[in-house]
Order: structure tokens, then C-alpha cells, then sequence
């Protein structure tokens, strides 16, 4: 029997998930998952390492190292072919702010516009995609 997969923790959700080409509609999309997205703004824009990563997600590098890959590749596939990317899905939990890494400067949630007040509306802290869209 297969190991479960862990949840991987995700400061905030993504303010737009769907990008693309605006000239050509497009029916062609790739699906980047809210983990995969993650991983992308840790180590691209806020310039965390991978090892950082995964404490951050509360995954182990290698883990990191496979989500960082996927999430790459969808990101040359929609900007080379012109495919429009979604992001959506995957198996992440929002952080609560208490967590290692978390507060002062460690949790980046209040960058993306998403603040510990306006969780008491969703219904669900944790997502799990059962779609492969891999």
C-alpha cells in the first residue's frame, strides 16, 4: 500500500489563476497546481532555495525538487505554445500563521492579499485535486 501523500503548505492563493495569450483565443491549457505555483514564488520571486522551500512547505527538498520541475515545464509549455495556464487543484493547505516559518517575516500571506481574518469565510482550508492532469 502507497504512502499517502503529505499536504504541502501554501501561504495564499494565487490572485489570478488563469493567464494566456490575449491576442489568439486559445482552447489548449495547462493545468499548474496551487503546490506547483507555490514552489515558483518561493524560489523565483521571493529567492528561497530549495532547501528552504521545503521547510517553508513542510515537504523534504526532494519533494521540492520534483514540484519546482513539473511546475517549470507547464510554465515554458503555456509561454512557448501559447496555451493558456491554470492554476488549480493539487493536495496543499493554507498555513495558519502559527506554523515553523510563519509570522514576522517567514509567512508571505499577507503579500498576496490574503490575510488571516478573511479565512473565517472559507469553508475548507484544505484542497485536494483527484484529477491527473499530469
Amino acid at each position: 500500500m502507497p504512502r499517502p501523500r503529505k499536504w504541502r503548505k501554501v501561504c495564499c492563493l494565487p490572485e489570478s489563476s488563469r493567464f494566456g495569450p490575449l491576442d489568439v483565443p486559445s482552447n489548449d491549457t495547462v493545468i499548474m497546481t496551487v503546490d506547483e505555483f507555490e514552489s515558483i514564488r518561493l524560489i523565483d520571486v521571493d529567492g528561497f532555495t530549495q532547501e528552504q522551500c521545503a521547510v517553508q512547505m513542510d515537504i523534504s527538498r526532494t519533494t521540492v525538487q520534483g514540484i519546482y520541475d513539473s511546475a517549470r515545464k507547464k510554465l515554458a509549455q503555456s509561454l512557448v505554445n501559447g496555451k493558456v495556464l491554470l492554476i488549480e487543484g493539487g493536495e496543499y493547505r493554507l498555513c495558519d500563521g502559527q506554523g515553523h516559518g510563519c509570522g514576522g517575516a517567514g509567512c508571505r500571506r499577507h503579500r498576496c492579499g490574503r490575510h488571516f481574518e478573511n479565512m473565517e469565510n472559507e469553508t475548507e482550508d484544505t484542497h485536494e485535486n483527484h484529477d491527473s492532469h499530469e
